[in-house]
């Protein structure tokens, strides 16, 4: 463990260097007393953004053999975008028809997590948490929204403030039947 938490240490010492730099070569000073310490900040802030805490998969028989939707909405996403760097964030609307096994519902906001805190597109980020719950729950159907704002659409470029990208990925059940589809994405309505 200490091992990990030296090379970790290494890291952040090397980003903070490199944070120096690239905001120099970018012409900020970082030697007036408010700049001093945001390269260490700096990279902190983008070691925090990128590394997602590991947790276990917590799943319970499904003793009662429940069949209906469950649907956990607005689930906090941080992410960055790949393209740019800039953050996007939103929420995260997660349903499932249980199989065998029901999931802990704290574990559906540590799975969106889990692929929100890398360089992401939302696109990939939707698919690779609706694909993560069909692999290692086997539900009936598992569908995803993603809803979130672009800092590198509203902040740069065409600068549409207030913008939203919606996502969606339906598997299974959800997928298959309407009216279970349609039941998701009512669900997930305000």
């Amino acid at each position: 463990m200490s091992q990990v938490l030296d090379l970790r240490l290494e890291g952040e010492v090397g980003a903070e260097h490199a944070a120096r730099r690239f905001l120099e070569e970018l012409g900020v000073s970082c030697d007036t007393e408010g700049t001093r310490a945001t390269p260490r900040r700096m990279a902190a802030a983008y070691a925090a953004l990128l590394t997602a805490p590991p947790f276990e998969l917590t799943t319970f028989p499904n003793d009662e053999l429940y069949d209906e939707l469950v649907v956990v909405r607005s689930i906090p996403v941080q992410s960055l975008c790949e393209h740019h760097f800039l953050p996007f964030t939103g929420v995260a609307h997660v349903g499932y028809v249980p199989g065998e096994r029901i999931l802990g519902l704290s574990k559906f906001a540590r799975v969106v997590e889990m692929f929100a805190r890398r360089p992401q597109v939302q696109e990939r980020l939707t698919q690779q948490v609706a694909g993560w719950l069909d692999t290692h729950l086997s539900p009936r159907g598992v569908g995803v929204v993603i809803e979130a704002e672009h800092l590198c659409m509203t902040l740069r470029g065409v600068q549409a403030v207030g913008t939203t990208t919606s996502t969606s990925s339906v598997r299974g059940l959800l997928r298959e039947r309407p009216q279970t589809r349609a039941e998701f994405f009512a669900c997930i309505r305000d």
